[in-house]
């Protein structure tokens, strides 16, 4: 077990041995639990359920809300430069901190919230593998007490889209070119038989389907029932054997909001070390909803 003055950028075995790419992106539950007073880092927890923070949540945590936080209130978009910058500023994080990201859903929202940490360029960041899921299942310490840390200097850069998201007309030419589309919605919403994931409600799609030539691999086939990340080579046989995927690939993984798919963005950019993934956050709430933007039905090939 890892020390509390443990180098944050060393992975355990635990991680290690799952022959990641970038095994440095993850952190073990015993790791956390071993650094949680570690001056160099900060927690962020992540929901879908903004209440299960309030409830209870990993000592020294602080809670980002991916709506209130993340997005602007007034355009479909991310926060500007000017808000990013004050949210770490607030947090007391900086560059010489290391963020773990951890929450619900098998860490939908924590890889969401570090994949809009990565388009302005905030590389100091870890997922926790396996998330709240199972930091709970291990009957791990749940407290009350929100922390403050104090303030920084945080500079943040301008926001930079263009690496890692993709727009609506960027994915449509994609499409046409043929190259590596990955849905990764229930198997119900990519044929079209539901607008919306199961036990959910209707969200208002006009359309039901699937971009033309997507492949479909739902998000959770890479999570194991702990919440954990299947291996290498586990994933390795669902994109690449199954999908069809390769090395050098240029790869668009879209969802409805953006959030499941930044799930798949970061399995395929850091776990099998894809160097060219974009997470198209428009999804299918903009692309079935848009005018003149074509659709296919069924379950595909």
């Amino acid at each position: 077990m890892a020390t509390a003055t443990a180098p944050v950028t060393a992975p355990d075995k635990t991680i290690l041995a799952k022959g990641y790419v970038h095994p440095e992106l993850l952190v073990s539950t015993d790791w956390l639990a071993a650094n949680l007073d570690n001056p160099s880092i900060r927690v962020i927890e992540s929901d879908e359920d903004v209440l299960l923070y309030d409830m209870g949540h990993i000592p020294n945590a602080q809670k980002v809300d991916w709506h209130a936080d993340l997005n602007d209130p007034v355009v479909r978009d991310y926060v500007d430069r000017e808000h990013f910058q004050e949210l770490l500023r607030s947090r007391g994080i900086d560059d010489s901190k290391t963020v773990i990201f951890y929450g619900d859903k098998n860490n939908w929202w924590a890889c969401y919230a570090l994949w809009v940490f990565r388009l302005f360029g905030f590389e100091n960041a870890r997922v926790l593998d396996g998330g709240r899921v199972k930091w709970e299942q291990e009957g791990r310490r749940l407290i009350a007490d929100v922390p403050h840390f104090q303030r920084t200097n945080y500079t943040a850069p301008q926001r930079n889209d263009a690496p890692i998201r993709a727009f609506r007309e960027e994915t449509l030419a994609h499409a046409k070119a043929a190259l590596p589309l990955i849905d990764v919605r229930s198997p119900d919403e990519f044929s079209g038989k539901k607008t919306h994931m199961p036990e959910y409600p209707q969200e208002g799609v006009l359309r039901g389907g699937h971009i033309p030539g997507a492949k479909n691999v739902p998000w959770a086939r890479a999570a194991n029932p702990d919440g954990t990340f299947k291996s290498a080579d586990d994933l390795r046989g669902i994109y690449e054997k199954e999908a069809g995927l390769k090395k050098g690939d240029d790869v668009i993984a879209y969802c409805r909001i953006g959030e499941r798919s930044s799930h798949t963005w970061f399995v395929l950019t850091y776990l099998l070390g894809y160097d060219k993934v974009r997470n198209y956050d428009g999804s299918w709430t903009e692309w079935g909803n848009s005018v003149r933007l074509p659709i296919e039905k069924g379950a595909g090939a």
